[in-house]
């Protein structure tokens, strides 16, 4: 869980710059230049997500189960799931969604944790997908009152939204029929 822990602070607080500490974030990317910046920030999120990822696959050998969700929640949770990659994908591709959604990769963030504590019961889960979902929902009311950075995208086009869509529903069927199992090591056929 140490692991875990580690990670999650790494991660999340190199993340979360913006909302505690935008002034030092500012002078930082003028001190090192943006490219060493991006660099350095780049590789401390990486050393946490790697830290996640190891110290998750840890704890679910020791599990600590603080709840059993019903089997009729992960048809709750597969339904929820849906939107998260065409949401992602809209980041980067402007149009309607994004417009929409104002700040889609938060919003596919904070469905994809939240389906995930639906779903899954252990501690690490509870601590991995509830903290996430925390940093996301701090993450939008403080964008409430910042100007966000401008995240590169594609141009503008009529079809970003359907490739969108199309595109994240592609990615969700990849992930439902082999991915997860591949990538986590959990095949959601189980369930």
């Amino acid at each position: 869980m140490h692991l875990l822990l580690l990670g999650l602070i790494l991660f999340l607080g190199v993340h979360s710059i913006a909302i505690v500490a935008p002034s030092w974030r500012d002078r930082m990317a003028v001190r090192f230049g943006p490219d060493l910046w991006r660099v350095l920030y780049s590789l401390v999120a990486a050393a946490g997500m790697v830290l996640i990822v190891l110290g998750y696959g840890h704890a679910r050998t020791e599990p600590t189960v603080l709840y059993v969700s019903p089997l009729w929640v992960y048809a709750i949770t597969a339904t929820l799931m849906l939107p998260v990659f065409p949401l992602l994908l809209s980041a980067y591709l402007p149009g309607a969604i994004r417009t929409a959604a104002r700040h889609p990769m938060l919003a596919a963030v904070k469905i994809w944790a939240f389906a995930h504590l639906l779903a899954n019961g252990m501690l690490a889960d509870v601590v991995l997908f509830g903290s996430v979902l925390a940093w996301a929902v701090v993450e939008r009311i403080s964008l409430k009152r910042r100007t966000p950075r401008p995240v590169p995208s594609a141009p503008a086009g009529p079809w970003n939204d359907a490739i969108a869509v199309v595109g994240g529903l592609v990615l969700y069927g990849l992930m439902v029929s082999w991915g997860h199992a591949w990538l986590i090591g959990v095949p959601l056929s189980l369930r």
